[in-house]
């Protein structure tokens, strides 16, 4: 890890843990650079990661104050769209459509998503921006036996949305794998990393009522703008 990085990290973590509050100035350049035994520009370095990751804000002949930083609620155990989780939490956000590609599944895909080898699927690539910062990467897999048509004006509104009032499907239940993955070249183009080596994977293989699985879903989450949470309820002991 450079200088400037664990200058960033020791840093995050001590707004993190509320050493410097909201509002709060962080001490000067020079300050910073004489606590670290380090030149000003690894200090100016570790503060553009500051302001990249929405933790300070340089103000003008004052200096860099900490900002209101807070992260996306996810629910693990819920099969919610995210245009339903943003709305919910009153984000700003836009979805950017990559490509959408109609494939035949071979060996490698089937393997990753659960379809059977020559299946015919649309892959829908989406970047998620979240307040200007590109924050989620989606592949979506469908299959094309229960999605016929797709285009980019679906996907950029909401998918599930069109699946279920337009196509009627009865969307069940969703199988979850969660992971932190190392950061890919796709990765590196469509999301905001600022230098960030891991992003949190999430791959669902989502199902019909009937039992027949639809689709196939990768997200891949930017790790400082969201919070993964789950709730469970204790079974008495019988």
């Amino acid at each position: 890890m450079k200088k400037y990085e664990k200058v960033f990290r020791n840093l995050e973590a001590a707004i993190n843990q509320g050493i410097y509050q909201v509002n709060d100035y962080l001490p000067t350049e020079e300050e910073l650079a004489k606590e670290y035994a380090v030149s000003r520009d690894t200090i100016r370095k570790a503060l553009k990661l500051l302001a990249e990751h929405g933790l300070i804000q340089k103000r003008q002949g004052s200096g860099s104050q900490i900002i209101k930083h807070e992260r996306i609620n996810f629910p693990v155990s819920a099969l919610t769209s995210f245009q339903e989780i943003a709305q919910a939490q009153g984000m700003a956000t836009t979805t950017n459509v990559i490509a959408i590609d109609k494939l035949i599944v071979d060996g490698k895909m089937s393997e990753l998503t659960g379809f059977p080898p020559k299946s015919h699927v649309w892959r829908i690539t989406r970047q998620r921006v979240m307040e200007g910062v590109a924050s989620v990467l989606d592949i979506d897999y469908l299959l094309t036996t229960f999605v016929p048509e797709i285009d980019r004006s679906i996907a950029e509104k909401s998918i599930y949305d069109y699946l279920e009032n337009h196509l009627h499907l009865m969307i069940d239940l969703a199988e979850k794998e969660i992971t932190i993955d190392q950061t890919n070249q796709q990765d590196s183009i469509l999301l905001d990393l600022a230098g960030e080596h891991h992003v949190v994977s999430i791959k669902s293989k989502v199902f019909l009522t009937n039992g027949q699985q639809f689709q196939f879903t990768e997200s891949r989450h930017k790790l400082d703008k969201f919070r993964f949470v789950d709730f469970a309820k204790r079974r008495p002991a019988n």
